[in-house]
């Protein structure tokens, strides 16, 4: 049986390599703007849901919160292991698959890090865990794309080469799902073109409206950029979520 196209892909140094040298510096201002909204309180329990390499439990951790980063990918978690600490913890874990419960104060899903998977089914349960994670009256955060603007502005071809490794990028879209599908030579490794292919759901506020709601989450407030503008269906980048667990 073929392997869903995350498992290979997120766990390769191509993929850190292609998205996560470059916003590092807008990645923390995210979560520092982010922290200034919510305040939460010192000791408050955070779950990282997709949490990668774990730069964003990392910071969460530093600021004095108890924070667990669960990914998907072993590599990952391997090279997140490095960094726990009394406040800070990883563990491999499928997010379709229940984890702790009622024990969150936080949780949050961070740059469109959902939508993988082939089936609402599976969506739904990723959402269940979220749900079933946070305390009642916890808070969960979760920032995806805005469809329409990312239909508006899809650049079709790309090219990027980043220490001495180029990379080809194809982009287009159906009714339901977005694709990229990116090439990857490398001379260093002398092997043929490795070629990914990324599909993410086109869900929308009112999808996600409506799976929060099914898991009694409720969605309090709505932006549209890291900036926390107002959503606009059109004009705005992100889809960033804030909801609260009944």
């Amino acid at each position: 049986m073929q392997q869903p196209w995350f498992k290979d892909w997120f766990n390769s140094p191509y993929y850190h390599q292609l998205y996560f040298k470059r916003d590092e510096n807008e990645a923390a201002a995210f979560v520092d703007k982010l922290i200034d909204y919510l305040k939460p309180e010192c000791g408050n329990t955070m779950l990282d849901v997709a949490c990668g390499k774990g730069r964003h439990s990392i910071q969460l951790a530093g600021k004095g919160f108890d924070v667990t980063g669960i990914d998907l990918s072993e590599d990952s978690i391997n090279e997140a292991l490095q960094h726990e600490a009394d406040n800070l913890h990883f563990y491999r874990h499928d997010m379709r698959l229940p984890f702790w419960i009622n024990y969150f104060n936080y949780a949050f899903n961070f740059f469109t890090s959902f939508g993988y998977f082939k089936t609402r089914r599976e969506h739904d349960n990723a959402i269940r865990t979220i749900a079933q994670a946070i305390k009642p009256g916890g808070t969960f955060v979760m920032d995806y794309l805005n469809v329409h603007y990312a239909e508006d502005h899809l650049v079709h071809q790309s090219e990027k080469e980043i220490d001495g490794v180029n990379f080809l990028i194809t982009k287009w879209y159906d009714e339901t799902h977005f694709y990229k599908k990116i090439i990857i030579e490398d001379e260093a490794m002398h092997h043929e073109p490795m070629i990914y292919t990324e599909k993410v759901a086109k869900f929308s506020l009112g999808d996600f409206t409506e799976m929060f709601a099914y898991q009694g989450l409720q969605i309090q407030e709505v932006f549209g950029d890291y900036n926390f503008a107002n959503y606009d269906v059109r004009k705005t980048p992100r889809l960033i979520m804030i909801a609260k667990k009944a």
